[in-house]
Order: structure tokens, then C-alpha cells, then sequence
């Protein structure tokens, strides 16, 4: 008994591991009601189950044409029917010999009934998003639909900071020249519904005063080194000729042939002997 217990044991945990292990689907997003995602791994025995959570309820259902599919597509039209202005949420895991990976929620590339229309602003240091009031959402519920906003830097997870508005959200003290996103849901009351809005970036401009500064250092700077070259040149050709003289005037040597070639003999007696003593006359007196 001991045995088979381990051995249950064993299984159980290799499942759950493998089961950990299993990538779900990257890139899930709508277009026209045509679900799509990419495989997050190129394992060819996968299959992938789409699932759906009505207006206002927090229960998944799975939608039948696309229960175990092979494909990395579905068409999810028939969910509109399902829920109220059919707006459902939708998620997708993907799935191997009985093991699931965990399920990724869509979002909407376009905007419509259940997914917000969205237009963003960067200005130095803040982010702006512009939301669109005019839906059926708001016009039958009022007030008890508002919008929220996730942001981040790109790459980082959007789900930590969100904020709540109505027609706009302005974010501040962002970071000038990094790259931050957003993706929006609409909220019924404190409970998202519809898909969310796929996630957009925008780059954080860097403020004009900054940019100045730097463009006034970097001249100055520019500035002092060619000034002090020009005045380092100068007083070397003012104070220094003479050793510039010395760099520039090339070595004395004596020519190899000097030092290889015996000196001739002739030159050697012409040197050393006195000269010829010359003949002349006395003058006795000059008148």
C-alpha cells in the first residue's frame, strides 16, 4: 500500500510540474468577432479551449466550437448573443494529454459596443487618455459605467496601477523618454465587462526647457575645450619656438661613409707638410 501511494504521489507531482511548465497562448486578441492567439511554444499535439464569461457574471463557460481545437483561431460571433449588449469576456488555455495551462484573457483591437475607444497624448512627464463618452453602455447605465485604465512601463505587468474615469485619465510623473502603455475595460459599477481595449504605447517626450539645458552645456563645453586649445597652441608658439625648433630639426649624424672609407693619403701629406717657400726680391728703396 506504502508503494502505491508513492507511486500516486510521484504521478501527481510530475503532473502538476508539467502542468506548471505548460505555456499558455501569447497574443490573444479579436478582430470582427474572429478570436486569434499565437502558440507559445511550436509543440505540434497541442490544442486550445476558448471560454466565455457573460455580462455582469463571473462564471466561464467554454464555447462549444471551440472546445480542444487545433487551430489558433475561433469564430466567437455567437457569444454576442449570449450576454446583454453581448458583452462577454473571453480567454484562452492551451491544453496537452489532459494538462491545461493557465487561461489568458483577450482583448479587442478595435472598439466597439463592449471594448472602449481610446486615444492617447503624450506630453513631457505625463500620459493622457482620451475616452469616448458616446456608447450604448453609457447611454443606458449612466453613471455606473466609467472606464479603467491600466498602465506601465513596456514590458512590465499593466495589472499593479490602474485609475477610474469617465471622459479622460491624465497620468503623471511619468518618466521623460521611456515608453509606457495602457490597455482600458469598461466598468460596470466595480465590475469589468466587455473585452479590453488591446494594450498602446506611447513615448514620453522629454520637456523643450530640459533639452535646451542640455544643448547650453553642450555648447559651453564645446566652447571652453576649444578655447583652451587654442590657447595651449598658442603659447607654445609664442614661448616654446625654440624648442619646437629643436623637435623639428632632424638629428646631426655623421655619414656612414665617413666612418667606413680609410682617409686618403695624398690629403694626409698635403695637410701635414709646410708650404713651398717662395722666391723673391729685396727692394733697396722706393722713390
Amino acid at each position: 500500500m506504502l508503494f502505491i501511494f508513492l507511486c500516486l504521489l510521484a504521478v501527481v507531482q510530475v503532473q502538476a510540474l508539467s502542468e506548471a511548465t505548460l505555456a499558455p497562448p501569447q497574443n490573444i486578441h479579436t478582430d470582427n468577432w474572429l478570436l486569434m492567439w499565437t502558440p507559445a511554444t511550436e509543440e505540434r499535439d497541442l490544442t486550445y479551449t476558448v471560454q466565455y464569461s457573460s455580462f455582469n457574471t463571473k462564471v466561464w463557460q467554454d464555447v462549444p466550437a471551440c472546445i480542444q481545437t487545433p487551430f489558433n483561431s475561433c469564430n466567437v460571433a455567437f457569444t454576442k448573443d449570449q450576454s446583454q449588449h453581448g458583452c462577454v469576456k473571453l480567454r484562452v488555455r492551451a491544453e496537452r494529454r489532459g494538462l491545461k495551462s493557465i487561461p489568458v484573457k483577450a482583448c479587442s483591437r478595435h472598439s466597439d459596443t463592449c471594448s472602449p475607444e481610446v486615444n492617447l497624448t503624450a506630453r513631457p512627464g505625463s500620459l493622457t487618455v482620451y475616452l469616448n463618452k458616446n456608447n450604448s453602455l453609457t447611454a443606458e447605465h449612466a453613471a455606473h459605467v466609467k472606464h479603467r485604465v491600466y498602465y506601465g512601463k513596456e514590458g512590465e505587468s499593466l495589472e499593479r496601477m490602474y485609475e477610474d474615469g469617465t471622459l479622460s485619465v491624465s497620468i503623471s510623473n511619468l518618466e521623460e523618454g521611456q515608453r509606457y502603455c495602457t490597455k482600458v475595460q469598461y466598468l460596470y459599477y466595480s465590475d469589468p465587462i466587455g473585452l479590453e481595449r488591446c494594450t498602446q504605447c506611447e513615448v514620453i517626450p522629454k520637456s523643450r526647457h530640459k533639452a535646451k539645458e542640455t544643448e547650453a552645456i553642450v555648447a559651453v563645453v564645446v566652447v571652453v575645450v576649444l578655447v583652451a586649445l587654442m590657447t595651449s597652441g598658442a603659447y607654445f608658439l609664442i614661448f616654446q619656438r625654440r624648442r619646437i625648433k629643436q623637435w623639428l630639426q632632424p638629428p646631426c649624424e655623421i655619414p656612414p661613409h665617413f666612418l667606413l672609407e680609410p682617409f686618403p693619403e695624398h690629403h694626409i701629406s698635403a695637410l701635414t707638410s709646410s708650404p713651398t717657400e717662395g722666391r723673391y726680391d729685396i727692394i733697396s728703396s722706393i722713390e
